[in-house]
C-alpha cells in the first residue's frame, strides 16, 4: 500500500479531497468565498472539531490564529502577517455557508479513496454491515420539531432523538455515508425504510449482512433490486412461514422462494404483486456460554452453508464500530442547534472517522495484519498525539521517518485476543448526584440543585 503522503491528517485530506477536486464543486456548487475561511480549510477545521481536544469553535480558530494547516490557508493578507483574529464569527459564518450537497461530494470522495487499497483484497471488500442506532441531540424548537423527543405515559421527554442507520465495510470499518430520520412523531421512520434508501448508496453488488430488524422481505428485496446480495437473520415466526407452517429442522440449507406478506403490501404498497425473492434457508443450532442459539438465516449468496454462518458472525463488528461514532468520535450527542449543521456534523463525523480508519489501514499495512485487530481509539489517539509534531517538519526525509515511527506506533495499538464477553440483557441506571429534575412537581418533590 502506498503511504500518505502528508504532512499530518490535513495533509492526507488534501491527498484524498485534492484542490483540483474542490475547483470541480466551485463549478458545480457555485458560492461566493472571501476571507481566510475557504470550503477547503472549513471542512478541515470541522473535522478536527470532530477528533481533538474539546470540539469547539474557539480551538478550531486558533489552529488558523497559528497558521496551520500552512499546506490549506489561502494567500490571505492576515495570514501572511499573522494577524488573523481569535474571533469565531467569521468561522461560524463560513459553516453556516458550506453547501451540504458540497460536503456530502467531500464525504464521498474520502471514502471512496478510503476503500481503494482494499479493493482487491478479497471478499470482505464487498461486504458491508449494517445496524440503527439512535442520537439524542440538543433542545431547540426547531430540532424538538423535526426530531420529537419519545413520550409515555409520564409525558414528554426532553431530549429530541434521532434514528439512524449505518453501513460499515467489513474488511476495513469505513463507513458509507447514513441515513437519518425521526424516530418518534407523526414523521417517524423505521429502521427498514432507512435501510432501503442506505443500500442506494453502497458499492455495486455489495454483500449485506444484518439481524433479525433487518431480516423483513421489503429490506431483502430492495436489495435485491439494487443488485446486492443479503445475508439476513430471521425470526422464527417468518422462518417458518417461509417454510409453508412446518418448523425448519437443525442444519436445514435449502431452496426457498420468499413471497411478501399480506402486511408487507400494506406498508409497501410499491412493491409488485408478482415479487418473489429465490434465495436459501439456512438454520444452524450453535452453543454459546452454556445457551443454545438457532440461527435462522436467508441467503442469497452461493457460499457453503458454514461460510455463510461464519460471515454472519462477524456482524459483531458493527457493534464496535458504532460505538467508536458515538463515543470516541462524538457523534452520540450532537451539538449543533439547528436542522441544516446538525446534517453537516454528522456529515463530517463520518467523514472524520473515515480519516482515521484510512490511517489505521495505513498500519495495518505497514505491519501486514488484519486491520480491525488494532483499537480505533488508540490509533486516534497516536494520530493526535503525532499531529503537532509533523505539523513541524518541513524535509521530505524527516516526515518519512516520522511517519513510519507513528505507524509502528499505531500498528502495536493491537486489541486483545480475548473472547467476547457475554452478560445478561439488563438495563442499568445511571448513578445521579443530584435528584431529576421534574416540570409540574407536586407539593413536596424535589426539582434539583442543591
Amino acid at each position: 500500500m502506498e503511504l500518505p503522503s502528508s504532512e499530518a491528517l490535513h495533509e492526507l485530506y488534501r491527498t484524498l479531497a485534492p484542490a483540483a477536486f474542490f475547483q470541480e464543486l466551485k463549478q458545480e456548487f457555485p458560492c461566493s468565498e472571501r476571507g481566510i475561511y475557504i470550503s477547503q480549510v472549513v471542512i478541515w477545521l470541522m473535522l478536527r472539531q470532530q477528533l481533538f481536544g474539546q470540539g469547539t469553535l474557539a480551538e478550531a480558530v486558533e489552529q488558523v490564529v497559528l497558521g496551520q494547516p500552512s499546506s490549506l490557508l489561502p494567500n490571505h493578507k492576515r495570514v501572511r502577517e499573522g494577524t488573523v483574529s481569535s474571533r469565531t464569527g467569521a468561522y461560524s459564518q463560513a459553516r453556516t455557508r458550506l453547501s451540504v450537497a458540497m460536503l456530502e461530494k467531500v464525504a464521498q470522495r474520502i471514502f471512496e479513496e478510503t476503500l481503494k487499497p482494499h479493493r482487491d483484497a478479497g471478499r470482505g471488500e464487498g461486504v458491508y454491515l449494517m445496524d440503527g442506532s439512535g442520537l439524542v441531540l440538543p433542545h431547540t424548537p426547531g430540532l424538538a420539531r423535526e426530531f420529537p423527543p419519545a413520550t409515555n405515559q409520564h409525558g414528554v421527554s426532553h431530549w429530541p432523538v434521532m434514528r439512524i442507520v449505518v453501513a460499515h465495510n467489513l474488511a476495513s470499518g469505513a463507513a458509507v455515508q447514513p441515513c437519518w430520520g425521526p424516530m418518534f412523531g407523526k414523521k417517524a421512520v423505521s429502521e427498514q425504510s432507512l435501510t432501503e434508501r442506505l443500500l442506494q448508496r453502497l458499492p455495486p453488488r455489495s454483500t449485506v449482512v444484518g439481524d433479525r430488524n433487518f431480516g423483513v422481505f421489503s429490506v431483502a428485496f430492495a436489495a435485491h433490486r439494487q443488485k446486492h446480495f443479503v445475508v439476513v437473520r430471521m425470526t422464527k415466526a417468518r422462518a417458518q412461514r417461509l417454510m409453508g407452517g412446518s418448523l425448519p429442522k437443525r442444519k436445514t440449507d435449502c431452496g426457498v422462494e420468499w413471497k411478501p406478506s399480506r402486511d408487507d403490501r400494506r406498508s409497501h404498497p410499491t412493491i409488485p404483486r408478482d415479487a418473489c425473492l429465490r434465495g436459501r434457508l439456512i438454520v444452524r443450532h450453535l452453543k454459546r456460554h452454556g445457551q443454545v442459539i438457532v440461527l435462522y438465516l436467508f441467503t442469497t449468496l452461493q457460499l457453503p452453508a458454514d461460510e455463510i454462518v461464519a460471515l454472519y458472525g462477524r456482524r459483531w463488528n458493527i457493534e464496535t464500530d458504532l460505538r467508536s461514532l458515538k463515543q470516541t468520535v462524538r457523534l452520540g450527542h450532537l451539538r449543533s442547534l439547528s436542522t441544516q449543521m446538525v446534517t453537516k456534523e454528522l456529515i463530517t463525523g463520518v467523514m472524520a472517522y473515515n480519516l482515521v480508519r484510512t490511517v489505521q489501514m495505513a498500519a495495518a499495512q505497514w505491519a501486514a495484519i488484519d486491520p480491525r485487530e488494532l483499537s480505533f481509539s488508540k490509533v486516534q489517539t497516536i494520530v493526535n498525539a503525532w499531529f503537532p509534531i509533523l505539523m513541524d517538519v518541513h524535509t521530505p526525509e524527516q516526515f518519512s521517518k516520522l511517519l513510519a515511527r507513528m505507524l509502528t506506533a499505531a500498528a502495536q495499538a493491537k486489541l486483545p485476543k480475548r473472547r467476547r464477553r457475554s452478560y445478561p440483557r439488563a438495563i442499568w441506571g445511571r448513578p445521579q448526584e443530584w435528584p431529576r429534575r421534574t416540570v409540574g412537581n407536586k407539593p413536596g418533590h424535589v426539582t434539583g440543585g442543591n
